[in-house]
């Protein structure tokens, strides 16, 4: 029976190879699920033997570990760098788009609270 080892759903194109050839280089058999042609499916990625199961998954942990200490890593050096990004960098380069996403978010809390402050009155 088909084991479920990965959700591929907001995984970047990067990580989700990574884990691929991850698993093909360590003779792990598995196959993937796309999303479909509407998006509606799980892109997963499955195992057929379930005996491989805590093999893989181990693999998988130690590969995020490592990923996120290689993001990690690479924040901080940005942040030494001071080429990491901002909010005040991004009002800098998109000043209009900005503005217009702030006003459109407080519209929105507006209409949302109208109501219920106008059954306060």
């Amino acid at each position: 029976m088909a084991i479920l080892l990965f959700r591929l759903r907001g995984v970047p194109d990067d990580e989700a190879q990574d884990v691929r050839d991850l698993l093909t280089a360590h003779n792990i058999d598995h196959y993937e699920t796309p999303a479909g042609n509407w998006g509606i499916s799980m892109p997963s990625l499955w195992l057929r033997d379930e005996s491989q199961r805590d093999r893989a998954k181990a693999l998988i942990k130690d590969y995020q570990e490592q990923r996120a200490s290689t993001a990690r890593e690479q924040l901080a050096q940005a942040k030494r760098e001071g080429n990491n990004r901002t909010l005040l960098d991004e009002f800098k380069d998109h000043p209009i788009r900005f503005t217009a996403i702030i006003l459109f978010v407080l519209l929105i809390l507006y209409l949302s609270t109208k109501p219920f402050l106008a059954l306060s009155t």
